[in-house]
């Protein structure tokens, strides 16, 4: 018989430990370090470096030039339907013919099946469908018509070379100068250098005018335009700095992106109010680039090649100018020097030691050494080695210095520094200076954030 009121004496109780204890107690103590840690890691300035190279200012220096030739516009002395027979970009001699125009209104039909392109045309024909597709970008559809007026160009040149009998040639329409033909109007006909802007340079407004694509004309209509004359220019937007780069400059070496074709051209700076331009003067090659308005140009500029460091990595600081008499050369390291140095207390005694200080310069033809201003203050005194004289130091004695802090040594050395080329973020310095800077040194990349012996983390 089971009694279901008896106590279960084997129910053991489970010990229950205090809250506060000596794991807690730790682990408290790490999560509490681990958040001072990261609070401070995210408040303190974080110091950026950069690695020195060796090289150049490279810069952008590529411009859409717009092209101005003397330019002699033809107009239709009558109207009808107009048949070209000309190369756009040929030189044709005064008095030959470059189209013509049926009073009637139609043309003799051409079979194209009675033809058939050479390899001539086809090459021709794939060079202009090729350089579209290479310079094609969206945001330049001007190129889509330019490749249009290049095709029908060559169509109309295979059509003029079939049989006279299929082409009824009326009312000629002959040349009145000697030039280069050209087939398209785009409004700068008449522009000159007095009337520049920067808004002609946006491509995005560019339009040409094909007029090879019209089948017929009005009498005073655009039917061609003649280049009369070999000298032409090249006129590209300039900015301040490059203005300040190439003022004085007489000539300068350019290649344009075309074709790869380099040249030496007579260079000028054309100002119109606030806005710069560079003038070339091409007195030869025309004929490369009768038919483009537009062409992509690079300057070739002889810049200095040397340690490349970002402008925001340069500081100036003042230092002392310490005469070579007075400074105890380390045999060990040319970078040291040791000062002998009288103090003065407040009560007029005074107190005489030795100093070790870092030398950032040293001009060997006024035999001056330049130590941080720091180390020393207006007032103290610097005394030659075995000898009686001395010299106080005052604000005369104060240089300032270009540099930047060199942090190679896991704190800030200030480094002297010597530009001599420069552009809105970046700066050339010279080399080879046993006080300054060495190619794949580490400097701060912001020298705002950092001052002289600071230790860098």
């Amino acid at each position: 018989m089971v009694l279901f009121g008896k106590k279960n004496n084997k129910v053991t109780k489970y010990r229950r430990y205090p809250f506060f204890n000596i794991g807690t107690l730790l682990f408290g103590i790490v999560f509490v370090y681990m958040v001072v840690c990261i609070f401070l890691y995210l408040t303190e300035t974080h110091i950026m470096t950069y690695e020195v190279v060796r090289g150049n200012l490279s810069g952008n220096f590529r411009y859409q030039a717009l092209s101005l030739r003397t330019e002699e516009v033809v107009r239709a002395s009558q109207s009808g339907s107009i048949r070209y027979y000309a190369r756009e970009g040929a030189r044709v001699s005064a008095d030959s013919t470059v189209c013509s125009v049926n009073e009637s209104g139609s043309l003799e039909p051409v079979a194209y099946e009675d033809f058939a392109p050479d390899e001539r045309d086809i090459g021709r024909l794939h060079s202009v469908m090729s350089g579209f597709v290479t310079d094609f970008s969206e945001i330049s559809f001007q190129r889509t018509y330019e490749m249009k007026a290049g095709i029908e160009s060559i169509l109309a040149d295979m059509t003029k070379n079939l049989d006279t009998d299929y082409i009824s040639v009326q009312n000629r329409c002959s040349a009145p100068d000697s030039g280069f033909v050209i087939y398209g109007i785009d409004g700068f006909e008449e522009t000159s250098s007095a009337n520049l802007t920067d808004d002609m340079f946006d491509l995005n407004n560019y339009r040409l005018e094909s007029l090879r694509t019209r089948k017929q004309v009005t009498a005073g209509d655009v039917i061609y335009k003649l280049i009369t004359e070999e000298e032409w220019r090249l006129y590209f937007p300039m900015s301040n700095d490059l203005v300040t780069e190439l003022t004085g400059q007489e000539s300068i070496r350019f290649r344009f992106l075309k074709d790869n074709q380099t040249f030496t051209a007579p260079f000028s700076i054309i100002r119109n109010g606030t806005e710069s331009f560079g003038e070339i003067v091409m007195n030869n090659s025309l004929v490369r680039y009768a038919t483009d308005r537009f062409l992509e140009i690079e300057l070739i500029l002889n810049r200095k090649e040397g340690l490349k460091i970002p402008v925001s990595a340069i500081v100036d600081k003042e230092f002392y100018n310490i005469p070579e008499d007075f400074a105890i050369v380390n045999e060990d390291t040319e970078k040291e020097i040791t000062l002998k140095v009288e103090r003065f207390r407040a009560d007029g005694s005074s107190e005489i030691s030795y100093l070790t200080a870092n030398v950032y310069s040293y001009n060997k033809e006024t035999g001056v050494y330049l130590i941080n201003k720091s180390l020393l203050k207006e007032g103290d005194c610097i005394l030659q080695e075995n000898s009686a004289k001395r010299r106080e130091l005052t604000d005369n004695d104060v240089t300032v210095l270009h540099g930047v802090y060199n942090i190679n040594k896991g704190y800030a050395v200030f480094r002297e520094i010597t530009v001599i080329d420069q552009n809105e973020e970046y700066c050339i310095v010279e080399s080879n200076n046993v006080y300054g800077l060495s190619a794949y040194d580490y400097i701060v990349l912001n020298a705002s954030e950092a001052d002289v012996d600071q230790i860098i983390n």
